[in-house]
């Protein structure tokens, strides 16, 4: 990483408090509290009425330092400063639509929010034009690495195409589902960003390179509002944009298949969803006791802080055998 990369990181952390401090008394005033489940943990209700929607702290200040590096580089390189753009694209688009659906929930009291139709659409326009935009705008080619095997095979569009739609819908249902937790979702998002990260840099890729370094510096500075007992929730404005970024990073550099290795704790988050409510409908009873699997471990005991340790800790090792197959 060089000094510019680092002024970046440190810029982009600066940024997110400043706005973080600007935005949450906005937050209180305007009384956009969370509304907790009364089904979920006991220990949770008395975070209702905590500020949330926060996530729109991460969409200004990812946004304000992708401005400036695009400006920073248009100078010189408009090139490098171009590709900055789909991966802003795909990344904030799914913030914004995050946003609207927050909006509906928190300001115009829509308990429902968005409908699910609404939002799975405007994810999959988000998802098809950034797709399309890879193969046909930067001709990236559909070509995909498979970890620990260590190849590359071709493929066919009429597979890449709705392969990359699933990996994409799917990867940001995972993210959001890891919101659950004071800090879960920022510190897992930000430990595989690094990763991808750390990749762009192996690859030579210097957009990701700049992109990733912005997104981890804005997810550092949030934590600081986020960790427990949290100052304010992200929403699905946070965790649709990092669930965004996380894929959007693999995807161009043609390693979403490494997302099973370094994401596997959101994975496995998705799959306790999954298998709890089939599970159910099949024999009235539950495999764990509460689904996301964060709940699970809460209710069996562990503290907020511990989940966050030993969920992040597995996502760090899991990280490091996913840079050992690459």
């Amino acid at each position: 990483m060089n000094d510019f990369q680092i002024k970046i990181l440190i810029l982009s952390f600066i940024a997110t408090v400043a706005m973080g401090i600007l935005t949450i008394p906005i937050l209180k005033k305007l009384k956009i509290g969370q509304i907790e489940r009364e089904d979920g943990p006991e220990s949770h209700l008395n975070k209702q009425g905590t500020p949330t929607m926060g996530g729109i702290i991460l969409i200004a200040s990812i946004a304000i330092l992708i401005v400036f590096v695009f400006f920073r580089y248009a100078k010189n390189e408009i090139e490098l400063a171009k590709k900055l753009i789909p991966l802003a694209i795909m990344s904030l688009g799914f913030g914004v639509i995050g946003f609207i659906d927050d909006l509906k929930k928190l300001v115009f009291r829509n308990t429902k929010g968005l409908k699910p139709a609404y939002k799975m659409l405007g994810l999959l326009g988000v998802a098809v034009i950034y797709v399309i935009y890879l193969i046909k705008v930067i001709d990236l080619g559909t070509d995909t690495y498979i970890p620990i095997l260590k190849i590359s095979i071709n493929l066919p569009v009429w597979i890449y195409i709705p392969f990359s739609i699933f990996v994409i819908l799917g990867t940001t249902n995972a993210i959001n589902l890891t919101d659950g937790v004071d800090g879960l979702c920022p510190t897992i998002s930000a430990i595989i960003i690094t990763c991808l990260t750390v990749i762009g840099i192996i690859y030579d890729v210097k957009e990701v390179v700049i992109f990733g370094t912005i997104v981890i510096g804005s997810c550092l500075g949030f934590l600081l509002f986020n960790m427990h007992p949290a100052k304010v929730f992200m929403g699905d404005t946070g965790s649709l944009l990092l669930g965004g970024v996380i894929v959007a990073i693999a995807l161009y550099l043609k390693i979403p298949l490494l997302l099973i290795i370094i994401a596997l704790i959101p994975v496995l988050e998705t799959l306790s969803v999954i298998l709890q409510v089939l599970y159910f409908k099949r024999t009235g009873n539950r495999i764990f006791k509460m689904a996301p699997l964060h709940h699970h471990f809460e209710l069996s005991g562990w503290g907020e802080n511990k989940v966050v340790s030993v969920f992040s800790i597995i996502t760090l090792i899991l990280c490091i055998i996913g840079l050992m197959t690459i």
